[in-house]
């Protein structure tokens, strides 16, 4: 496992804009280095739709599509193989890499802040 990172104080945490969103729709990357799909992921009303590149291919599209998911989305935009990614897609990293979506309950609104 990682060993923890350095403390930071709760402002620096709070600066991180964290948000419910529900996956959209799902496209193949083959132009990625790595195994990855591209995500368009709903934030609701007050975020819009964002797309994200998300080495999640242990995911089907059909497991993506319609799934509760948090993005950080104040993190700035990334070209990754000519593509634009506009969030960071949050997970689990497993210890051979791979990477499990964290978990959110069906109730919980789209475009709400994770605290």
């Amino acid at each position: 496992m990682t060993p923890p990172k350095p403390e930071i104080d709760g402002a620096a945490f709070g600066a991180v804009d964290m948000r419910v969103g529900v996956v959209a729709a799902v496209r193949a990357f083959p132009e990625a280095c790595k195994p990855a799909w591209q995500l368009e992921v709903d934030f609701g009303p007050g975020v819009g739709k964002r797309w994200t590149s998300a080495q999640v291919t242990s995911y089907s599209e059909d497991e993506l599509v319609g799934r509760r998911v948090v993005g950080a989305i104040n993190l700035g935009r990334r070209r990754i193989a000519g593509f634009e990614s506009e969030f960071l897609l949050l997970g689990a990293v497993q210890q051979d890499g791979s990477v499990v979506l964290l978990d959110v309950d069906a109730s919980a609104e789209l475009g709400s802040s994770v605290a």
